[in-house]
């Protein structure tokens, strides 16, 4: 399949999931095997993709994902819990800081190194706190212990234009209710990516996943 390369030097996070709204997880991944299981991931047409930092040699991956991919995906970590860790995704050229929580901290470091930030969060409250402190998207974690339903009535209250990512427990099976709650995009974990799983395996996920993006 040929890709057609974008122009994505000035892309906010906004443009990144107008392209495509699933964020790859790939926890577990090893720095090994890391570039095949991106390369058909990209070939899928998913093009944001977050390294968490309770993998294997996360930075060594970043790095290495960041070398190959980055002039046409986003290349990010995720499980980033405090400004240190934000400096080294940096170093390892990373762009995108994902973390669990709503931790305003980590917002504030990764705005000023000019990296894109989607902090966790479950509640108004901690929505506000990290949309003050500048965060890009927030992250509604546990999708699990959510429902369309709640993110549509926190919508409601949310800033016009709040990008809002449910993560966890998502699939292509369950994309449409919260697409139309106002879901801008998906954080997709073991639904995409398991450790163990060889670059043939994941294809056929993230075929599934686009599938479920576009159906």
């Amino acid at each position: 399949m040929d890709l057609i390369k974008p122009n994505v030097e000035k892309w906010r996070l906004k443009d990144w999931l107008t392209h495509c709204p699933l964020v790859a997880i790939l926890r577990g991944i090893r720095p090994d095997e890391a570039e095949a299981i991106v390369s058909v991931i990209e070939q899928a047409g998913i093009a944001i993709v977050e390294v968490p930092l309770n993998s294997p040699d996360p930075l060594t991956s970043i790095a290495r994902l960041q070398a190959r991919f980055g002039d046409r995906m986003l290349i990010g970590a995720g499980t980033v819990m405090t400004a240190k860790g934000v400096e080294a995704v940096r170093d390892a050229g990373g762009r995108l800081i994902v973390s669990p929580h709503a931790a305003t901290d980590v917002v504030r470091a990764a705005k000023s190194h000019g990296l894109f930030s989607c902090p966790g969060f479950a509640t108004p409250t901690e929505a506000f706190a990290c949309l003050d402190a500048g965060a890009d998207a927030l992250k509604l974690f546990p999708a699990e212990a959510s429902s369309p339903t709640i993110l549509r009535a926190m919508r409601a209250v949310l800033p016009p234009g709040t990008l809002v990512l449910p993560v966890g427990g998502i699939g292509a099976d369950n994309m449409a209710p919260w697409r139309a709650a106002g879901a801008a995009g998906f954080g997709i974990g073991s639904q995409l990516y398991a450790p163990g799983d060889t670059p043939e395996t994941v294809a056929v996920k993230a075929r599934l996943l686009m599938a479920g993006v576009t159906g």
